[in-house]
């Protein structure tokens, strides 16, 4: 009987805790347009999300998103942008001139969310919980066009640097596993 009794404690507790245990879809966010939202508009999709910026030498990295994008969009994939200026100070424009770039230079159909910080004093909890001790992936944010990846329970999969094209062997890989997942 003392067995079950410490059993049934430590479930309760192991429930207690992953209940409290804040998870990413509850994070509000502000999109592109200043409209609040939050991941939850995208539960049960694989994401890749991205902090990006207008004037850096991984921008060209857009072009891979957009097209990784569109190939997996209908298997319930999206890249979800996150426009920041924590870097070199990369992504200098407003909302509206990120916009217009991304759709002009790019023609970037994925979601653009407003500016937010990665690092710093002023993280952004979004990225307080991807890259916290909490997270399987912690440590800072090195640059530009870090990615990870998300599953369709809301967990993080993968985490990629800048360095790593998203359309990477590597990242390819992960991302269809990650649709494979149901």
């Amino acid at each position: 009987m003392k067995i079950i009794a410490i059993l049934s404690t430590i479930m309760l507790a192991q429930i207690a805790f992953a209940q409290s245990t804040p998870s990413l879809y509850g994070i509000p966010l502000k999109d592109i347009d200043g409209k609040d939202t939050a991941l939850k508009a995208y539960q049960s999709k694989v994401l890749l999300v991205v902090n990006v910026a207008s004037q850096c030498g991984f921008t060209p990295q857009y072009k891979a998103l957009e097209a990784i994008h569109r190939k997996y969009k209908d298997q319930g994939f999206t890249v979800l942008g996150f426009p920041c200026n924590d870097f070199g100070a990369q992504e200098p424009g407003t909302h509206e001139e990120i916009k217009r770039f991304c759709s002009e230079k790019y023609d970037v159909t994925f979601p653009l969310f407003a500016k937010l910080h990665v690092k710093g004093d002023e993280q952004h909890p979004l990225y307080a919980a991807l890259t916290g001790k909490e997270s399987p992936f912690p440590g800072d944010i090195k640059w530009n066009f870090g990615k990870f990846l998300i599953g369709r329970d809301g967990k993080i999969l993968k985490r990629f640097e800048s360095q790593t094209r998203p359309d990477a062997p590597e990242v390819i890989v992960a991302i269809e596993a990650a649709l494979a997942a149901k």
